[in-house]
């Protein structure tokens, strides 16, 4: 379900860059409705962005939480080097504001420099953490335990 739930979000995120005119909750809902999500999802979708926009960043967090609005696009040579699931993971890292740029290019540059075979997630994932573990030690520790375990449920909230 969580992962309806950020297609929900994605999709409302895309309906309000599309500068389609601004809808109420209601219309949203109702064509969110019609494109298949039920309405548990939609619901959950909502309360996870409400309590997201309620959480005010502070000090240091304000860069690291806040979502960029760019893309960034894997070369040819990091498209044959981490595997899709790998790059996957890292543009869904990048895309929650877990990764800030300049540890998402570390962690790329990592992966490319120990690459002799194609970059699997699980690596990518060790890979992750250890850059994310030398740029900020203890503010992390919860991420960390979550992106190994899997857990998005728990990293979401």
């Amino acid at each position: 379900m969580r992962e309806r739930v950020l297609a929900i979000v994605s999709f409302i995120a895309q309906y309000f860059l599309d500068d389609r005119d601004m809808a109420t909750e209601n219309d949203l809902v109702e064509e969110l409705l019609s494109v298949g999500f039920e309405a548990e999802e939609i619901d959950a979708a909502f309360c996870w962005m409400e309590s997201q926009a309620l959480c005010a960043p502070t000090g240091s967090e304000t860069s690291l939480n806040i979502p960029s609005l760019s893309h960034r696009v894997f070369t040819t040579e990091e498209n044959r080097a981490l595997s899709s699931d790998a790059r996957g993971f890292l543009t869904r890292l990048r895309t929650m504001g877990i990764l800030d740029d300049d540890v998402q290019e570390e962690v790329i540059d990592k992966a490319l420099l120990m690459a002799e075979d194609e970059v699997t997630l699980k690596e990518i994932k060790t890979i992750t953490v250890l850059a994310m573990f030398a740029n900020s030690q203890n503010e992390w520790r919860r991420e960390f335990d979550c992106l190994l375990e899997d857990d998005w449920q728990r990293l979401l909230n």
